[in-house]
């Protein structure tokens, strides 16, 4: 403090707006200052003075927050930050620890290597002081052997053993092999034993599209003037830009942006700066921003557009929907959806309805379709039903391949999923991930089922058998009641059905489903769809036997068109007591009847048991079907994204029967 002579201590952090360090007893000096003013000391260089506001942390560390730096402070400032850096002196500010598993068996190593080499992904030896650029050519399953190229002519392999990283989907594999001293430009080496799979980012990300720009005010220095710099990659919660030397940024500094697409089309992000790199020989440098859109037609076309840089071959559908239609209809899907020929119609009015609405609404729906020249090579939808979950369903592929379907083995089932996954990490809400699968089909099996199994220890995961069952409002069991009282849940019965779920089903199923006390009732959820003009509802009545309630009835109401098969048109039954399975028939023939109310001629009974009730309570089901509720955490996306690519991509025989 240059009033009073007083150092306050080294810095331990700093950036023009910004200076941390851990005072001691110096800090006393502060007392009854709201805005001191003090100079930064560099090894007989002076900043200053600087005018700033205190700010207390714990273990005696003292905050100051700048106040109107000027462009020459500011500038003096990250100049003495890029040569402590240089110096080994200071470190950038760190990134988040990168995501490290140690991947063991030789089946799946064989699995990750062989789309590592389907798609000509590069890759790195690593020699003291030096990077080789290599590429996986070939593996020979049959032998367990890796054929390694050079892709630097003249230069040396050097002697094994051979440390290499490759990239996969959205990590990086790291190797090392032995084997014999390498010939030329080509390496052979066995197998390796393991892996070690590094994952830096939550969302993948890409080059972004050509002629992307992004322009900015400095907030700090509005006398740099507007700047307009090239998009260099993004991701559904990042993009980088290419800096200028006199663009000043620096990590924690909030950059409202402006961004033009190729045709003109322009949208708006709020930034935040995370990471500047090194200069280069001409002084620019890298600057890495984490984004949100700023407003809903904001994050629609942010959306879209980092959506189609992701997966440019597959699309959104709603200039898709009579092709993806007949799709449908050639798989089989609508047969079996539809039920009657009076009921073809509605559905098919329904689907284009919603199809052409849903377009309009990318934080409810997602359907992606892969088009070719014969119309949607294969489809994948998503919605989102509740709170913190997105839904996958109607999953279909056309058989056979098109003329000009991908060279790699895979990529269209790959495509689809990618694309509609990821669209599903872009919401920051996203907890859970859930399908109803058909575990019978060996795609759904190798990758759902094996996935989610492998990781359900830590309770993030879950594969539950369920039958699932149609329920024709027209079709009442024709029991009587009896003594039964069926109604409205009240408050303390709702309470007591919550916490039935909770004791006898895992905590993802209750948090990814709603179940928990304060969202039992699916209103926030509700009001959102309704605000939309779309139907959503979940009710809950309740049997009671001489005024105590024995079993709940779970009902929920989707709009038309959501779902083929009425997905949201679904009830459940839960037992409220030792005797709650009596109520379940007659339950069952109250929601026929409020089903009826709402304009629907069946809907379906989601059953968690045994169902020795289903004759006398009239439900249909494929006796020769294995569905199960499949639910994983946000957290485990992008390892299924991997997982998916891994056991999709290379692979001829990737066809799911619709």
């Amino acid at each position: 403090m240059p009033e009073h002579g007083a150092v306050l201590g080294r810095a331990t952090l700093l950036s023009p707006t910004t200076v941390w360090t851990q005072s001691g007893g110096a800090a006393g000096a502060l007392a009854g200052e709201r805005t001191p003013r003090v100079c930064l000391d560099a090894g007989g260089t002076t900043i200053g003075p600087l005018v700033g506001e205190p700010r207390w942390g714990e273990g005696g560390a003292l905050g100051l927050q700048f106040v109107e730096v000027s462009l020459e402070q500011g500038r003096r400032i990250l100049s003495l930050l890029d040569d402590a850096v240089l110096r080994g002196g200071a470190e950038p500010e760190a990134s988040p620890r990168p995501v490290l598993e140690e991947v063991t068996g030789s089946e799946r190593i064989e699995s990750i290597l062989t789309v590592i080499s389907a798609m000509n992904n590069r890759g790195v030896l690593r020699r003291p002081g030096r990077t080789v650029r290599v590429m996986l050519e070939r593996m020979d399953a049959a032998r367990s052997l890796l054929h390694w190229r050079c892709d630097e002519p003249g230069v040396e392999w050097g002697e094994p053993p051979y440390d290499i990283e490759v990239v996969g989907y959205n990590s990086a594999y790291r190797m090392r092999l032995a084997g014999p001293i390498a010939r030329g430009g080509w390496l052979v080496t066995p197998l390796p034993e393991r892996l070690w799979r590094v994952r830096h980012r939550w969302h993948r990300r890409v080059p972004a599209p050509p002629k992307l720009r992004a322009r900015f005010d400095h907030p700090l220095w509005k006398e740099l003037g507007r700047k307009e710099r090239e998009v260099v990659d993004l991701s559904f919660s990042g993009l980088a830009l290419r800096g200028e030397p006199d663009d000043l940024m620096f990590p924690g500094l909030f950059l409202p942006l402006e961004v033009e697409r190729a045709d003109g089309e322009c949208f708006y992000l709020s930034g935040e700066v995370r990471h500047v790199s090194s200069a280069r020989s001409d002084g620019g440098r890298v600057v890495g921003l984490e984004i949100r859109p700023r407003t809903e037609r904001d994050a629609v076309l942010w959306t879209g557009l980092v959506s189609q840089a992701l997966s440019p071959s597959a699309r959104s559908s709603e200039d898709f929907l009579a092709p993806l239609w007949e799709l449908y209809s050639a798989s089989g899907s609508i047969h079996r959806a539809s039920g009657s020929a009076e009921h073809f119609d509605a559905l098919r009015r329904s689907f284009f309805d919603l199809g052409r609405h849903a377009a309009r609404l990318p934080q409810l729906f997602c359907q992606t379709v892969w088009p070719s020249e014969r119309g949607v090579e294969a489809s994948l939808s998503s919605m989102k039903p509740y709170r913190h979950s997105w839904l996958l369903h109607q999953l279909s592929q056309r058989p056979a391949q098109p003329d000009h379907a991908p060279q790699v083995p895979g990529r269209i089932l790959s495509d689809t999923y990618l694309r509609t996954l990821e669209h599903a990490q872009s919401d920051p809400e996203l907890r859970w991930v859930l399908c109803y699968a058909e575990s019978s089909v060996p795609w759904v099996d190798r990758t759902h089922v094996r996935f989610a199994r492998r990781m359900q220890d830590g309770g993030q995961s879950l594969v539950m058998p369920l039958r699932m069952m149609t329920a024709h409002c027209e079709e009442p069991s024709g029991q009587p009641v009896g003594e039964l009282e069926i109604g409205a849940a009240t408050i303390g019965e709702k309470y007591l059905l919550a916490g039935e779920l909770t004791r006898t089903r895992p905590a993802c199923y209750v948090e990814a489903l709603d179940f928990t006390r304060e969202r039992l009732d699916l209103w926030s959820v509700a009001r959102v769809w309704q605000g939309e003009g779309l139907e959503r509802e979940r009710r809950i009545l309740v049997a009671r036997r001489e005024g105590i309630p024995i079993a709940a009835l779970v009902l929920e109401l989707g709009h038309p068109g959501t779902s083929l098969v009425g997905l949201l048109d679904a009830a459940r039954l839960v037992s409220l007591a030792p005797e709650g399975r009596d109520a379940y028939v007659a339950l069952l023939d109250e929601a026929r009847r409020w089903y009826a109310l709402r304009g629907r001629t069946s809907f379906l009974y989601l059953c968690e048991d045994d169902g020795d009730y289903a004759e006398a309570a009239r439900l249909h089901d494929d006796p020769s079907a294995r569905p199960c509720l499949w639910i994983i955490a946000a957290s485990l996306v992008p390892e299924f994204l991997e997982h998916l690519h891994e056991q999709s991509v290379g692979r001829a025989n990737n066809a799911f029967p619709s």
